[in-house]
């Protein structure tokens, strides 16, 4: 990519990254959780953001618009999932909520990575 493309790619992936994380911030004020309790709504966005991405990268193809990538999969996918958040749920269950701290942790990443095999698996083009 040339010089005089990366002010694009960095205005699509900006611009992606506001949509995706706006809609992870409205997830998780529609479902909140309380101490101790299983962060439904952070497990629940980096699934649902697993099998997108796991479509989005079936689906793009070379011939695909260059900057379709960068604004879907780093901006709005990239944006949408907290894998960040995650590892704070899991740090802040572990004291005192050990149980649900690892039911959080070793669910979300079965979960993710079966997420993201099943939407390679529906996006790919048959």
């Amino acid at each position: 990519m040339s010089d005089s493309g990366l002010p694009r790619v960095l205005g699509v992936v900006a611009i992606g990254g506001i949509i995706g994380s706006l809609a992870r911030y409205g997830l998780a004020e529609a479902f909140p959780h309380g101490a101790g309790d299983f962060p439904w709504a952070t497990f629940a966005t980096n699934v649902l953001g697993c099998f997108a991405i796991g479509i989005l990268l079936a689906r793009l193809t070379p011939r695909s618009h260059p900057l379709l990538r960068p604004f879907l999969g780093t901006g709005i996918l990239g944006g949408f999932t907290t894998f960040s958040t995650f590892a704070v749920d899991t740090e802040k269950l572990l004291h005192g909520h050990a149980v649900v701290a690892l039911t959080y942790f070793f669910g979300t990443l079965a979960a993710a990575l079966l997420a993201a095999t099943l939407g390679e698996w529906v996006g790919r083009p048959r």
